[in-house]
């Protein structure tokens, strides 16, 4: 029997919400009254300052380090939190790392650390939210943010696009297994964004000139920040077990970069 997703949904957690992505998410959650638990992992200053943000907003902020690869002790972070913030509504597992590494010259050790960061401390972290979610009887909703490169690969990002391919796969898993409980499970994969992870940070993505991407400039963070809004409100309730993928129309140029193309450097990181 499904159970009622129609509480007042209150409470987030943000994981790598220290800048970036992470801290769009948890200010646009804010703005939306959720309080919201953030996490970092290396920079407690830019987690203050996101939970600075939220409090802005009239909500509750509890923070906390949270190492993913730290397990299972991760998971221990995540139900720290939870009980601090009262209950867990939305949890959304933005915690994640990348590597510029081709393929035959990836060492075991960088293989697992990108896994064990992108995959398999999601898993814990998310695996914790549920069942908190399943224990309180009032759904929730579980999001992801995986990449474009879930859905298509990039030279020299082997172990990342392995990663969020496994990730993507595992919330259509929690979609069908979850669903029975009210909890929805949802994937949002970003394309460029301009963040500090991809060396854009401080700067105005509408003054960037992108001509790879039809819509001729990368994303912000507050654009993927607000699907993740949406995506943990009513209106959003039905949506699980897909990829809303936020990238400008990148990924239709599959044919259109094979075609124009003119030489082979695209070969090489």
């Amino acid at each position: 029997m499904t159970m009622s997703t129609d509480h007042e949904v209150r409470h987030a957690i943000v994981t790598g919400s220290d800048s970036g992505i992470g801290r769009a998410a948890a200010v646009a959650l804010a703005a939306a009254g959720l309080d919201v638990g953030v996490t970092w992992h290396t920079d407690r200053e830019g987690a203050e300052e996101t939970a600075a943000e939220v409090r802005s907003h009239g909500a509750r902020a509890v923070v906390a380090q949270l190492d993913v690869t730290d397990m299972p002790a991760c998971g221990d972070v995540v139900d720290g939190m939870i009980d601090d913030l009262g209950g867990l509504d939305v949890f959304v597992n933005n915690s994640g790392i990348g590597t510029k590494t081709p393929f035959l010259e990836m060492s075991l050790e960088e293989w697992n650390r990108v896994f064990d960061t992108d995959l398999t401390g999601a898993f814990l972290c998310l695996q914790r939210a549920a069942r908190s979610m399943v224990a309180a009887g009032r759904g929730g909703r579980l999001i992801a943010v995986t990449s474009v490169h879930a859905h298509q690969p990039m030279v020299g990002s082997s172990a990342y696009d392995a990663a969020k391919h496994g990730l993507s796969g595992l919330m259509k898993n929690l979609a069908l297994e979850l669903g029975e409980y009210g909890i929805s499970a949802v994937s949002v994969a970003p394309g460029a964004i301009a963040t500090a992870a991809s060396g854009q940070a401080d700067i105005d993505p509408r003054q960037v000139d992108q001509p790879g991407i039809p819509l001729g400039r990368p994303g912000d963070a507050r654009e993927v920040g607000a699907l993740i809004a949406f995506l943990a409100s009513p209106e959003a309730a039905y949506i699980s077990g897909t990829s809303l993928v936020i990238d400008g129309g990148m990924l239709q140029m599959g044919p259109q970069a094979g075609a124009d193309i003119t030489g082979h450097e695209w070969r090489t990181v």
